[in-house]
Formats: structure tokens, sequence, C-alpha cells
């Protein structure tokens, strides 16, 4: 048994924990072994960032909910869930968003309701954790007030730096704090005064502006709101078949009320009202924890082909020697470099599984130096492609050729787990190779995976641990909030992550890989592939799900075959999770493909259909041309994937 199996079994069987910091570290923070490889890089911003709205000190927040607060030329709204915030300089508005479907859309989009004037000329991100994020408003330079927002609450709270009077609109409160605006209830608790609609605070005084679910009870709501919530933390335990997910809510003393995304449920939390969402019904509950658990996804860097049977293996030796004879590396960018590593990657352990060592040693022979090119920590010296830089501004390694905004962090656990995944199976059993490539592929790893804060990255930078699945835009420019596309390719980044964190001994790093994996890819089939959607909308996946929308469709393509393809791709040795209801799955390829498979992704929707529909898929492969196969996948790994369902 090759070690990291081995190491991956052990860990699995005895259990492992991580709690993830809910603090970011600050300037100063470094950890000494990150500051000395990041130290060995060329410092460079290869795209100009924008004026931050971000305290100093504190390490920039791309790819995180609450980007678009930090980060485009005006505040952008956010989605807490289950309300929605607006923040700009002169005050904030609360909602609740209110859900309707079209044929390709589910809006949930920011709702203007309960509206708080507060005197500030601007706003900035004073501090934030993995449950919540504090805003400072400033006017001119001093501060005013801060307001907290914390995920799953129906809560805002809202401390005063100085004293001051806010006009709560826009329309008068009763005499209890209260007011119904646009078919919902809000509320205000202050432990300063309330005349009418104005809120009188001193300095040092609080409130908690906050909503009341029509199945609530608006005194519990009222009383829960006079606690605040003061930061929040997550535990991570990965124990046998099972990820254990606790998230902890610092309060002043006594319980909040809080929700876990709809779908995950929160074990032993009796609901106290619910709130309709965009991704279902959100159940509130009166608490500081709220306990998750999820199916363990393990690790996998290979198909087994132990079931195949001569003539299957025969087929396979043929279209490997093929693939291996047109094998090219030649990409320079991150992107379609990390694909093209992965690729050539795939066709290497299907050669080694079919004991085609000649040919296996080919192609390592091609690959471990393309592979070494890109690691070399001085290479963006010397050349201008196939190499890293780190970002001392933003905080992160890019690489020197642009796509796809890599520069401004977009898509960055999509891009570098394709290198990860190449490095943790090339490194399986050459420990030399390991060590030249660590230097470089460790700070890929961190960059998407760090499993602490620390001065050089951010804690797990995609990664959102509240709503279980990543992010995708690295500024989020957009009024919807954030958004991930290609929620299989973050499985996929994290698959990489925990092969190469267990090639590399690193027992926290990898039980916060397994939680991260095994997470995305439920969220994946939960809200991408196999959803539950609101009557109107009228397509069978999602393709793109943001804060406060969801849309059947893509970044580059009309086509439904890529629509439903970009949840696929690379469809990797891990991608087993996206089977299940097969139904669901038939449904969602005869979507895609109106017109066959020679279509943009298709040969990805082709090996789905083989988790429904195996001989059907393999007939249809043997004869799809070759240039219906994107430049990720190849034949042989096409025809493997299928033949080992």
């Amino acid at each position: 048994m090759r070690r990291v199996g081995l190491l991956l079994l052990t860990l699995l069987l005895t259990g492992c924990t991580v709690q993830i910091e809910g603090t970011p570290v600050a300037e100063g923070g470094s950890d000494p072994e990150l500051a000395a490889a990041v130290a060995a890089l060329p410092q460079r911003s290869i795209g100009t960032a924008p004026a931050m709205r971000l305290a100093a000190g504190l390490v920039p927040p791309t790819n995180r909910w609450f980007s678009g607060l930090v980060f485009p030329p005006e505040p952008q709204p956010v989605f807490p869930l289950p309300l929605s915030v607006g923040l700009k300089p002169g005050g904030l508005t609360i909602g609740v968003p209110q859900v309707r479907a079209e044929d390709k859309t589910v809006f949930g989009s920011h709702t203007p309701a309960l509206d708080v004037p507060i005197d500030g000329t601007d706003l900035q991100v004073a501090a934030y954790d993995d449950l919540t994020v504090t805003v400072a408003y400033l006017d001119r330079g001093a501060e005013v007030g801060r307001v907290v927002l914390t995920r799953g609450s129906p809560f805002v709270h809202y401390t005063a730096t100085r004293a001051q009077s806010l006009t709560v609109g826009p329309q008068p409160l009763r005499a209890d704090g209260t007011v119904d605006i646009r078919g919902g209830t809000y509320g205000v608790a202050t432990d300063g005064s309330l005349r009418g609609s104005v809120l009188d605070l001193p300095a040092g005084g609080a409130a908690t502006f906050y909503a009341v679910p029509a199945d609530g009870d608006p005194a519990e709501f009222a009383a829960a709101a006079r606690v605040a919530v003061t930061g929040g933390s997550v535990v991570e335990q990965v124990d046998g078949d099972t990820v254990a997910t606790t998230l902890t809510y610092r309060t002043s003393g006594g319980d909040t009320i809080v929700g876990a995304m709809p779908g995950q449920g929160a074990a032993g939390c009796p609901s106290v009202g619910s709130f309709a969402t965009l991704y279902g019904r959100m159940d509130l509950c009166r608490t500081t924890s709220l306990q998750l658990r999820t199916p363990a996804l393990t690790p996998s860097g290979a198909l087994d082909l132990g079931r195949l049977d001569a003539a299957e293996r025969t087929e396979l030796e043929r279209a490997v020697t093929a693939d291996t004879a047109t094998l090219q590396l030649t990409a320079a960018d991150t992107y379609f470099g990390g694909k093209q590593l992965a690729r050539a990657t795939n066709l290497l352990t299907l050669a080694e599984g079919l004991d085609m060592a000649p040919t296996a040693q080919r192609i390592r022979d091609q690959l471990v130096p393309v592979l070494e090119q890109w690691a070399d920590p001085t290479g963006c010296a010397e050349r201008t492609t196939h190499c890293f830089v780190y970002d001392p501004t933003l905080r992160g390694m890019v690489g020197l050729e642009n796509s796809f905004g890599s520069e401004e962090f977009n898509d960055h656990q999509f891009h570098y787990g394709y290198f990860l995944y190449a490095a943790g199976i090339l490194g399986r059993d050459d420990p030399a190779l390991v060590e030249r490539i660590a230097p470089v592929i460790d700070l890929l790893a961190a960059d998407i995976g760090n499993a602490r804060a620390t001065g050089e990255f951010p804690r797990a930078r995609a990664f959102d641990p509240y709503e279980g699945h990543s992010w995708a835009s690295g500024f989020s420019p957009f009024g919807d909030g954030n958004n991930q596309e290609s929620s299989s390719e973050s499985v996929t980044a994290y698959n990489g992550l925990a092969l190469w964190a267990e090639l590399r001994g690193q027992p926290e790093q990898r039980t916060q890989a397994v939680a991260m994996l095994s997470r995305e890819a439920s969220s994946a089939v939960r809200y991408w592939t196999q959803p539950d959607l609101p009557s109107g909308f009228g397509h069978e996946i999602v393709s793109i799900n943001w804060g406060g929308k969801r849309d059947y469709a893509t970044w580059f393509s009309a086509e439904p075959s890529a629509i439903l393809g970009i949840q696929l791709i690379p469809m990797s040795p891990v991608a087993g999770y996206l089977g299940g209801d097969v139904d669901r799955i038939r449904r969602a390829v005869a979507e895609a493909t109106p017109n066959g498979y020679d279509v943009p992704l298709g040969d990805y929707v082709l090996m789905y259909k083989a988790m429904a529909d195996r001989d059907e898929a393999l007939r249809i492969a043997r004869t799809l041309p070759n240039d219906a196969i994107d430049d990720g996948n190849s034949r042989a790994y096409l025809l493997a994937w299928i033949l080992t369902r």
C-alpha cells in the first residue's frame, strides 16, 4: 500500500480535529516557514489593486461573501442570510429578500426595508472571522460606530463610538420598537432610548436591528436581540465517515438566534421560527452553537481499474498509448497550464494501473520538468510565463501570465487545485521531487487552504465555513454578492489539497482539506447539480449561485452542455459524489444534450451520464470525435471513467 493511502486510512479511522481560527491574524502574525518561502519569490502585483475599505493590518478578504464591501468603487449589498444588508456612507438598510423565480433565475436580491441613517462619510471593514464581519463607520477619519453582521442571524448589531441620535425609518416605529414593512416585521432593541423612531445612543451604547419571521414570537426575538454577537469560530472534525462541523457564536452573555443553511440542518436545536431564503427554508433556533454533519469524502488520486476485464484493459492500453503520443504541456497561464498537468497526471495513473511501465515513464519524463518549472521560486525573475509571484498587497500567489482575472484572485482555488493534484500524485513515489517543488507548491496550498490565518495568507481563502462551499470572485463587484460557477473545480481543488497535505505529513492541513472537500461536494449536489428549486424555475440544475440570486447560465457560454458541464469538469477520481438520483442525472443530461455530445464540455456530460446509463455512455464515447474532448480530458480517461462505473 502506498504511504499516502496508509496515512489517510489511519487518520480517517482515528479521527482528527482542527479548529479554524475565528480571528484573522494581523500584520506581524507571520508563520516563519511561510514567510521564508514567500521571501524567496519575486514580490509583485500583477494587477492594480483598488483602494480598499479595510483596516490596517488585516489580510485583504478576497473571495469572501463580504468582499463587495472592501474592493469595488462603491460598497455592494451583502447577504449574511436570512437578511440582506446594504451599507453605504450615511447609513445602512436591512431587509429579508423576497424570493421569486423565473425560467432561468431565482431572485433573492437585497430588499431594503428598515432604514438606519448613520453620520459617516466613509466605512471600512474593521474585523472579520468565519461567522461575522465588523464594519466601522467613519466621519472624516474619526470612528462614529461599528456594525456587526452575523452569518445565519436575523440581527444586525450597532455600537456607537460617540453619542448620537438616529432616526429609524422609513415608517414610524410602534411603542415596542417594531414596525411592519414590505410584508415583514422588523424591530429595534437597545440599551439606549427610543423616542418614537428616534434612537438615542450614548458613547458605547448599542442597538440591534432585527427581523421577525411570520411564525416567530416577537417577544422572544426582541429578548434575544439584546444579546450581542461579538464573533464566531468554526471547528471541523473528521471522524470515520463523517465530518462534524461546529459553528460557535460568541456573545455578550446568553443565547442568540441563528440558523444553519437550508438543507444542512442543525442537530438538537428546536426551531423558533423560519424564513424563506434563496436556498430554501431557514429554520432558526436559540443557541450559541450549531452542529452540522456531512458525509466524509475520501480524497482520491486514481480510478479503480481492478474490476476491468482483459478486453477493457486492452482498449484502455491502446487509448493511453495514443494520448501519450500527442501529449502537450505548453500552456503558459495557471488555468490551462494546471489543467494540462492534471490531464497528464491522469494519463500517468492509468498507465501505472494498467502496468504500462515504459509508457508511464515517458509521461513522467514529460511531466516532472514542467511541474518543476512552475515550482521554481525564482522563475518569474527569469521569464514571463510558467511561474508564480507573491502579491504583497493582496497577499497571495499569482501566475505571471493572467487568465480569467487571476490577477484579481478570481477562481484561485480552481487554478491551483490542478497543480496540487498533479504534485500530490507525482510526488507519491519520489520524495526528492517533493522536496524540490515544495517551496512553491506549499505556498499554493496555503493560498487556497491555509489551516490558520497568518500574515502571509488568510485562512482557507475562498471556502465559506458557514455556507459550506467556496466563492470564486476575488473582488466581488456585484450587487448580488459573490458567486461561484464551477463547484466541481472547487471540489477538485480541495481533493488536490488533501493529497498534497498527506504527502507532506501535515495532519491539520489534511483535516481541513478533507472537511472542505466533503462539505464542498455535499453543497455542490445540494445547491448546484440536484437542488430543490421553487416553482417557476425551468431547469434541472443551477450553474451560478450568488449571495442574492441563482442562475441557469455560465460566464462563457449559453450552450446547455456547458451550463451542466462546468459543474462536472474535470470529473476527477473523487467525482463519485456527483452520483445519486439517476432520474435527476438523466433529466439533466437530456436537457444539456438536445443535439448530442459533440458540444462544449459534452465529454464531461457523457461521463456524468455514465453514472446512470453506463453502457450507452460507453457506446457513445467510443465514437466521440477527438475535437469534442476537452483540453483537460483525454479519450483514455473518458473511457476509463465510464468503464469503472
